[in-house]
């Protein structure tokens, strides 16, 4: 089913600078609750809105993953292997707990 494009779509800003996004421009971008908006300003003044993807990596966990990686190439003999007593000591401290790896975090949680 293809989205019909308006060719412009409003909104208005609260007291607080909020504002809603037009159901339009939602299905175009795909958006759902709780997704992340790109807001883009060009040279000419004008704003891009776009979705942002949530597989964008972490800027910080980039560099932290570069560091392990030259730590390890460095200090090879720093490695060693779990041992299976931690592995069951782990297991077991996790055993009753339920949780959804692709469930979305509540506010408290962020």
């Amino acid at each position: 089913m293809a989205i019909k494009l308006a060719p412009c779509s409003e909104s208005t800003l609260t007291d607080r600078y909020q504002t809603t996004i037009p159901d339009p421009i939602r299905k175009a971008l795909g958006l759902n609750k709780r997704d992340k908006i790109c807001y883009t300003i060009q040279p000419d003044g004008q704003v891009v809105i776009s979705r942002v993807d949530q597989t964008q990596s972490d800027p910080i966990i980039g560099k932290f993953i570069h560091f392990l990686a030259e730590d390890i190439e460095k200090n090879p003999q720093h490695l060693k292997a779990i041992s299976t007593d931690l592995v069951s000591h782990i297991q077991s401290l996790v055993a009753e707990v339920d949780f959804d790896l692709d469930a979305p975090l509540v506010d408290e949680d962020e």
